[in-house]
């Protein structure tokens, strides 16, 4: 069963709903540890003192910023706690915006908002004129001693609350060079390409569809060693390229076609 990682209220006007946050998503890549390979024990990282030559305990570590080559600020756990947001137990809501302004790059994470016991009548109604209204509430929320920006939007029976990047933490795409490369192409490439992609575009977009075949494959291969096997590499020829764009999306189309002709109707 998940547990809840807040509890506290959405407040809008002098509306005050109930609720609770739940992390909607979860991490399955597998994760690794570092270890000798000689006799397989895991690995210790040591606070290490390159000029007094020594091991840190952590009564003697603090947080430092470089503002040049040798140059550090050192601040203090107590200066940090000062600066902390003051902890409350609040969602407050600011304004309400069209779900399409706000573009998908400005998503960090994910949580499901769930009504309290005490919320249950409040929290149906304002998820249904959030939907009938097709409208999204920006908010800010502290949690952990940090302030965020917060998105909730509908989402199927409930609410998800996204939390958001701040526009200084999006970089600029007109900063990177390769896009002022960018050439004016070909009618006859462009209406190959919209073909190609016509081909490739199905009714619905289904999440179900698509699997981690590296995470499997790094499972089976695990299950594989812990078991005693034999684990042989082999290694994988490089797929021709075709060189010539419009040769490419000829060769693209017929490939899709046959793929199309072989999947039983």
């Amino acid at each position: 069963m998940p547990k809840a990682i807040w509890k506290g209220s959405i407040s809008f006007g002098l509306v005050n709903i109930p609720v609770k946050l739940y992390t909607a998503t979860e991490e399955k890549a597998i994760q690794f540890h570092n270890v000798h390979s000689v006799c397989g024990t895991p690995l210790q990282q040591k606070r290490w003192c390159p000029t007094c030559q020594k091991e840190v305990p952590w009564d003697e570590v603090a947080k430092g910023f470089k503002i040049s080559k040798d140059k550090w600020v050192i601040i203090t756990q107590e200066e940090l706690e000062s600066l902390k947001p003051s902890s409350t137990k609040t969602i407050d809501i600011i304004q309400f915006v069209d779900i399409s302004q706000v573009d998908p790059i400005y998503y960090q994470k994910a949580y499901y908002v769930v009504p309290d016991e005490q919320g249950v009548k409040a929290f149906s109604l304002f998820v249904e004129a959030l939907r009938l209204a097709n409208k999204a509430a920006v908010a800010k929320l502290v949690m952990r001693n940090k302030q965020y920006l917060v998105l909730i939007r509908p989402y199927k029976k409930g609410l998800v609350m996204h939390v958001l990047y701040y526009a200084p933490e999006i970089r600029d795409i007109n900063e990177l060079a390769e896009l002022k490369n960018l050439v004016v192409v070909t009618k006859e490439e462009l209406e190959l390409a919209r073909a190609l992609i016509q081909k490739l575009t199905v009714p619905e977009f289904k999440i179900e569809d698509f699997k981690d075949e590296y995470t499997e494959k790094l499972k089976q291969l695990i299950e594989s060693k812990a078991e005693g096997k034999e684990i042989k590499v082999e290694q994988e020829k490089p797929e021709e390229r075709v060189k010539d764009l419009m040769e490419a999306l000829k060769a693209s189309i017929e490939v899709v076609d046959k793929k199309k002709k072989k999947v039983p109707a």
